[in-house]
């Protein structure tokens, strides 16, 4: 098939989105006008303590008319809720009265900054400075004062890890708890001729699983339903340059037969400026990732490749940007609440034309140096624009190179994206590698009262040396993001046989998928044990491009129930079916044994799984899965869990665990995965964390400690040890592989 037999599908869908987009600019959202006020520009003088004792906030401008999301959607809410809003030359200023007639019951067990706060009491502030609906940041904070701040990407996902330069500052007293927050427009992106930025606000009480909002509509809240501020005049950034110097020392000791150790140092420079205030230009040279938490351990029972997300701060910065055809995006991923999808997440983010991890990490996971790095990206009238350029070392193998990776997106009205990309470079191989592809996106959070999101896109690979080397992929979807009533998506990918993004992620080729999942999600009345219940049905279906004969299909029948206490329980009955072309080898024993081998063939077989997740406000929570029946030409049973202790806001541990336990004609085995995490938040500026790691198909255990010490946003240190051990001889007797100790400090300095 050619290319030009292939282009209608995204332009049919362009021209599509574009009638739907001009059929209803005259229905267009009309925000209430209590959800739009006027902020005063006052002289910023407030020390952030979370006090609201300084005279600037008398003089602020007041909110306080807010609802329910849940349990019951407008509904007024238990407590009261007040915010004061104004905003200096230099940055946004809010404050928070969060009124509790029991303060004793405010949940605040995190003490450590920077940890998710999905077990405290939060205020949230959401902000779309550009007045897109589509984009914006989030920050939160907690009853300490510990910050948590994320870049939303795909309108309803959030991307915390994120880190972005802010103050905040908190304190629980006789009335409640208050919150002051400072967001310097130095951490922003916006239009500064624009005078009125999307906000919005949102408090979480765990006590009683409520959430209060100032705007919502189907219990959303993000920028795509947010109120409006205005009066924003003469904002200053600055040089809008940010000079962030590194240093980090290393120590390494190899155990083993040929024992070494060596000891150096790393100094490493990023530069953020901003071009104009909706376009930022990033620079790294030397660039180390030291630091960065290590990944989570996955044992793969597939045939295809595992998925692990980027935690490295440079990749993440503006990562909304490249996000390209709603690949592998949160809501195209799963109805609300659904807990497993059909599709494993791997195929879910099949055919991703960019992703980062692709640069700087071997194949087989290990660090490639990183000489230096530029990145552009933000606004330009209409635009949205990111590009990236990376010089990449040589690894055995391979030779050093440059990697480029281009995005645009135009905004066509208040609807509706079309955007490209382009990838040059192949950071794990020597062979000549690019992409171009097209997308095209339609959202409405208000279409006959229910929100209606459209999706589609086009990419074709061209890979030195490769036969039939022009190679493309392509796909659309539709999805009913409603948290009420009916929700659901359906989304068709297609991927041929050479379809090769070396700077992106592929998990099958000559493949076309098909996910769909929808459900009903009912709310109870107030007052009872269970919030909703949730019934569903989930499919994914793959079949070859050659033939269209079926590779694999998994079908599911779903409850999930959500209670007032914060707790979930899940079941769901799932039929599955694979077809093998050819032996597919499931499990190598380390000591010499024969491989375990499923033969070449058709297989059906059903599941059951069960769950339940205990609210993680509490001293002890956790969850429970179980998942087993029919497996191939066997049986299965998977049992994962977890369990966490937080006696205080200071110490908290986890105990996690996977257990597949699988017979088959041709052998049984038993696969194990343990993890130990222990954190100690000295206080808000100083934390401790330890994770152990084990699994028995490497028989390796890994050990990562971490002292963080963050005197302020834009300042830290990290103290990191790694250390390796290994089984080999699997007699419970564990060897040292490898030590790393590497000590990093950084210091952002702004003009």
């Amino acid at each position: 098939m050619k290319m030009s037999s292939r282009v209608p599908l995204a332009a049919c869908l362009w021209l599509l989105a574009a009638a739907v987009e001009a059929q209803q600019a005259a229905a267009a959202i009309t925000l209430d006008p209590s959800n739009q006020v006027s902020i005063p520009q006052l002289a910023g003088d407030v020390h952030i303590d979370g006090r609201l004792d300084d005279a600037d906030w008398a003089q602020a401008t007041i909110i306080d008319n807010f609802h329910q999301t849940f349990p019951v959607e407008f509904a007024e809410p238990g407590e009261k809720t007040e915010v004061r809003v104004f905003y200096s030359a230099d940055a946004l200023y809010v404050s928070a009265r969060l009124y509790e007639s029991n303060p004793a019951a405010v949940a605040a067990r995190v003490l450590r900054q920077g940890q998710a706060l999905g077990a405290d009491d939060v205020f949230a502030l959401i902000l779309d400075p550009y007045l897109d609906r589509r984009n914006g940041y989030r920050f939160e904070v907690n009853p300490h004062g510990v910050r948590w701040e994320g870049l939303f990407q795909n309108i309803n996902d959030v991307e915390g890890n994120w880190e972005g330069i802010w103050e905040a500052g908190a304190r629980i007293d006789e009335q409640g708890w208050s919150v002051e927050m400072r967001i310097p427009f130095q951490t922003l992106s916006f239009n500064p001729d624009a005078e009125a930025w999307g906000i919005n606000f949102l408090r979480i009480r765990r006590r009683t699983n409520e959430n209060i909002a100032w705007v919502s509509r189907n219990r959303e809240v993000n920028p795509s339903v947010a109120g409006t501020i205005s009066g924003l005049k003469n904002l200053r950034q600055g040089v809008g340059l940010d000079v962030v110097p590194s240093l980090a020392l290393m120590q390494r000791r190899k155990f083993g037969l040929s024992p070494a150790s060596d000891m150096n140092y790393e100094p490493q420079l990023d530069m953020f400026y901003k071009v104009t205030p909706q376009l930022n230009a990033s620079l790294t040279l030397n660039t180390d990732f030291s630091a960065t938490e290590v990944d989570d351990r996955q044992v793969n029972l597939t045939r295809f490749n595992l998925f692990f997300p980027e935690k490295r701060d440079f990749f993440l910065r503006d990562v909304d940007i490249f996000e390209f055809g709603q690949i592998g995006a949160g809501g195209f991923n799963s109805v609300s609440g659904t807990g497993s999808p059909a599709a494993p997440n791997p195929a879910r983010q099949n055919a991703r034309p960019f992703f980062s991890r692709k640069i700087g990490l071997s194949p087989s996971g290990q660090p490639v140096d990183l000489v230096a790095g530029g990145k552009i990206s933000g606004r330009v009238g209409r635009w949205n624009v990111g590009s990236l350029l990376i010089n990449q070392g040589e690894q055995p193998g391979v030779d050093a190179q440059n990697i480029f990776v281009g995005r645009a997106v135009y905004n066509l009205g208040s609807r509706t994206q079309v955007g490209a990309i382009m990838t040059d470079g192949n950071p794990q191989s020597n062979k000549d590698n690019r992409l171009v592809g097209t997308d095209v996106r339609y959202r409405n959070t208000n279409f006959f009262g229910s929100a209606l999101e459209t999706v589609g896109f086009f990419q074709q690979s061209q890979t030195e040396g490769v036969a039939n080397k022009d190679a493309a992929s392509y796909g659309l979807g539709v999805l009913l993001p409603n948290a009420e009533g009916w929700q659901g998506l359906y989304y068709y990918k297609r991927v041929e046989d050479n379809f090769n993004p070396a700077v992106g992620f592929v998990n099958r080729t000559g493949i076309e998928d098909h996910h769909l999942n929808f459900g009903h999600r009912r709310f109870m009345a107030p007052g009872q044990y269970f919030r909703s219940v949730l019934y569903g049905f989930d499919g994914y279906r793959a079949e070859t491009l050659e033939d269209g004969k079926l590779l694999t299909e998994t079908l599911g029948l779903r409850v999930s129930s959500f209670t007032n206490t914060n707790d979930t329980w899940f079941s769901r009955l799932i039929y599955n079916k694979e077809v093998l072309a050819t032996p597919f080898t499931i499990y190598r024993p380390t000591n010499g044994a024969r491989p375990i081998v499923i033969p070449r063939g058709e297989y059906s077989y059903t599941e059951l799984f069960f769950g339940s997740q205990m609210g993680t406000q509490r001293v002890w929570s956790g969850n429970l899965f179980l998942q087993g029946g029919e497996y191939y030409n066997g049986d299965h049973l998977q049992t994962r869990g977890n369990v966490t202790w937080r006696p205080n806001m200071h110490f908290s541990a986890d105990v996690s665990f996977t257990v597949d336990d699988i017979e088959l004609p041709a052998g049984s085995f038993i696969l194990r995965q343990f993890g130990f995490t222990t954190q100690y938040a000295f206080s808000a500026t100083l934390s401790w964390s330890n994770l152990i790691q084990y699994d028995n198909i490497s028989e390796n255990i890994g050990i990562n400690s971490r002292l963080h010490w963050i005197p302020r946003a834009g300042q830290q240190a990290f103290l990191v040890l790694n250390w390796g051990m290994i089984d080999p001889d699997k007699n419970n007797r564990f060897d040292s592989t490898v030590a790393d100790l590497s000590l990093k400090v950084n210091y952002t300095f702004r003009f």
